[in-house]
Parts: C-alpha cells; structure tokens; sequence
C-alpha cells in the first residue's frame, strides 16, 4: 500500500492504527502512558478533567521494559500489562501517598509463542478493560480487568484480526478487521451473546475494508477501503445502520502523507456530517494535527503543539480538541483548540512552521485568533479559535456531495455488510460526487453549486436492529 492516505507501514504490530502517545478513558478523564526520565521507563497518570491538568507517576519496583502497556481505568486505576518469561502478567496500579499500590489482577498464557497480545483501546464507561489474542489461525478476546476471577476468555474468532472499535456506549459491540483469504474485512463481535461474529463491512468482494474510529452517539464511522482505488487505500466515512454507500473525500487524500483519524467529537445525535474529526498527519516534512467534518469540504491544517503525544486527543461536545503535550518545561500540557465550522487552514509547507506554534508560554487570555494556549500554563484553559494559521501549499479540495449521483458500474457486492449501490444517472447539472468506485472523477467547468449536505449512512445486518433503537 501506498502512502497516501492510510499507510500500513505506520500502522501498530498487527495491522491497527499507529499506537498513539498516551491512552485517554472514553470520557476524557483520565489518561495513561509510559513516560521517560533519568534513564529509565515508568507508568504515569493524567487527570484531565479538571480545571487544569496534572500527573502522578506511578513507578514499580524496577524499571518498565519499553512494550509494556498501561491504560487507564475510570475509577483512576491503572491497568498495566507486563510480559513476563513468556506470560502477560496484569496488574492495577494507584497512588499511596509517596509509593505505588499494586493490585495483581493474573496473567494470560498463550499456547503458540508466536501469538501476539495487546490492549484494545479503553472500554465507554471505564469499568472493564480488554485485550486481544492474534494467533496463527484465531483471535481470541479477553477481559483484563474489571471482572470477578481475573482473566477471562470472551470470545475467539476464527481468522487473524486486528484493529479494534467499540461501536456501542456499553462496551458490548466490538469491530475488528478479519483477514479472509488475501482480503481483510471488518466485523462485529457481540460480546453480549458469548462472541457472536456478524460482517461490517463489505464494500466489494475483492477490497480490504478496515474500521478506524466509530462514535456511537452519531453512528459516524472512518473507514479505509481500496474499493475506490484497488491497491491503494482511501479514507472514507459513512454512518452505522443506515443503507446509503460509504463515501471517500478527495479533501481526504494528501499525497505523500498517512492520514489517521484519532478522535471524533461526540454528542452529535442525528447529525453525523456535523462532527468534527481531528486527524494525524504524518508527511515528509514532519506531522501535525488536521479537523475534517463530512459536511465540509476542506480540511484544516493545524501545528501539533511541540511534545504532542503524537495520536492523542479527544473532542468536547461543544467541538474544542485536547492536545496533550510533555516537554521538559511542562511535564503535563493540554492544549485547547476550539475550529469553528467552516474555517479552513492551509497545510503547512516545514515542520518548522508547524512547530512554531508550541505553547512555551501562555498567552493571556484574549489571545488573538490562531493562537494555542496550553491548558497547564493558563489557569482555566482558556479556549481560541481556530489554532495557528500556516501559510503554505493550499488543501486538496473534494468535490461537493450531491443527492443523484453517478452510475456506479463494475463493483461487485459482497454478501451481508455493506453494499454499494448501482445509482441512477445524475441530472445534466448535478455536480460529480465526491467518489466513484468504477468511474473516473470528472471536472466541471461551471462554478460548483452549494448544496445541502445529508447524512451517507452505512448499510450492515443483522447489527442494525441493535445499534439504531
């Protein structure tokens, strides 16, 4: 695969999203990660939802070995995952006045040397904590924490998997991405009904059809496919439990650049195409932090705060994006950036220019427009619009979506999951959607005519009846 827009290469151990700087819980409160100082590696905890942030560090014994993970629970706790003469030893971790507690929680043994065991991102309500078993021929699911006799063996799936979505608010529905045969597929793994498998996504026969992020409040999903462009993988977005196609911005696609999702903004019931999604950009030249909404489109670049950790962030509801950061100044920074909608911003032409925003020091309050002010250095964290403008190479831009469309010929369908529909012929002034999977992309010489934007669901069965009551 190439590096345009998801990039394999940049992708975690087993195929998944580039493993992120910190993990953060599902409501923002709390995040974790393995953090550096006078040569050596130990676990640290961030409170988050305050008025201004702050870490605990939380060392064991000994030095951390550079694998080992920890996530954070929503009661505080630490969940930390420990490799130990072949064994994943877990343990939860919290702070005793000076010292570290340490609540041994077991360990998970797995049968071939070559499986491998991670983490799957932090469960929506906090309380449990999961982890993947990617073996030869099965995947297998466990619970870590939070359950009454340790370790406890959910689910195996047939087939190797990777990735890892939570699709609901209750930590039932969990999305990965199957390999079957030479193709990868996303499906659902119903932990309420002891593991039960159902298909996802199924764009064309012969595509890889992957889930990266999914918010359950407005069933957005980010998807990567190469349906559009076979053996070149694009970024697209559709909407869980609905029957309209997937679609695959050209805004979306920055050559030379992996593009990742990592953080949707929340609390957009009905109204997906309104949602914000913040985006790493990895290029040549270094990375920063993109906003991209379905219903725009243009994407707006933004410097990463210097220490960012790198994948990290969440959205409030009222659409300000958290960036923590770490420096040797600042050990726990968060930077607010609140992008109003419909602000675009160039993408940066160095990483000079990208880094040239970083919070040093705080602006006062009533910062002009583009600046960033960290939250650790501003008591309150006061919130400006917009981050830093950039000037620079110009954003690709997409093509308007329109009702109507084009024929979409050539595509074969999938059984279950998704599907993508023969469209009927677009009206002789209906602007070019924004994707064809079969047809080339077509310029029009007359202006582009605004249009309403709607909403470009996501057909699956039998996961529908689940998700959308």
């Amino acid at each position: 695969m190439t590096a345009c827009a998801i990039e394999l290469s940049a992708a975690g151990a087993d195929g998944g999203a580039p493993e992120a700087g910190c993990s953060i819980t599902a409501d923002g409160a709390y995040a974790a990660r393995l953090a550096w100082k006078d040569g050596s590696w130990f676990p640290e905890r961030w409170t988050l939802d305050g008025p201004e942030p702050y870490a605990v560090p939380l060392p064991g014994n000994q030095p951390e070995e550079p694998g080992t993970e920890v996530q954070p629970l929503g009661d505080g706790r630490v969940l930390i995952r420990r490799l130990v003469a072949g064994r994943h030893v877990f343990s939860l971790l919290y702070p005793t006045g000076p010292g570290t507690g340490e609540l041994p929680l077991g360990a998970v043994e797995c049968a071939d040397a070559s499986t491998r065991l991670r983490l799957l991102p932090p469960a929506p309500g906090g309380a449990y904590a999961y982890a993947l078993a990617v073996g030869p021929r099965s995947t297998a699911v466990w619970l870590v924490a939070g359950g009454a006799f340790g370790p406890e063996l959910l689910a195996e799936v047939p087939g190797r998997c990777s990735g890892g979505v939570w699709l609901d608010g209750t930590g039932r529905l969990l999305a990965l991405d199957r390999e079957a045969g030479r193709h990868t597929k996303a499906i659902v793994v119903d932990l309420g009904r002891g593991g039960e498998v159902s298909p996802l996504l199924q764009i064309a026969a012969d595509s890889d059809d992957r889930l990266l992020l999914a918010d359950p409040d407005s069933g957005l999903l980010l998807i990567a496919s190469d349906a559009p462009s076979p053996g070149q993988e694009r970024l697209g977005w559709g909407v869980l439990g609905s029957t309209l196609p997937v679609r695959f911005p050209e805004s979306l696609r920055m050559p030379d650049c992996v593009v990742r999702p990592f953080a949707i903004q929340p609390g957009q019931v009905l109204t997906p195409e309104r949602c914000a999604v913040a985006l790493r950009v990895d290029g040549p030249l270094g990375s920063w932090v993109a906003v991209w909404r379905p219903a725009e489109r243009q994407v707006c670049h933004l410097p990463a705060p210097v220490g960012w950790l790198a994948g990290a962030g969440r959205w409030t509801g009222d659409g300000v994006l958290l960036l923590p950061y770490a420096t040797e100044e600042v050990r726990c920074g968060l930077v607010r950036v609140a992008v109003p909608a419909g602000e675009v911003r160039p993408r940066a032409a160095s990483p000079r220019a990208l880094t040239a925003a970083a919070p040093d020091a705080a602006h006062a309050p009533g910062s002009p427009t583009g600046s960033v002010v960290p939250v650790s250095a501003v008591s309150g964290g006061p919130t400006v619009p917009g981050g830093l403008t950039v000037p620079g190479v110009p954003t690709a831009s997409g093509g308007l979506t329109v009702p109507g469309g084009l024929t979409v010929s050539g595509v074969p369908t999938a059984p279950g999951g998704l599907t993508v529909p023969d469209w009927p012929a677009a009206p002789a002034d209906a602007v070019a959607p924004e994707v064809s999977a079969a047809v080339p992309e077509t310029v029009e010489s007359e202006p582009l005519r605004p249009v309403a934007p709607r909403p470009v669901p996501l057909q699956q069965a039998p996961l529908g009846r689940l998700v959308t009551k």
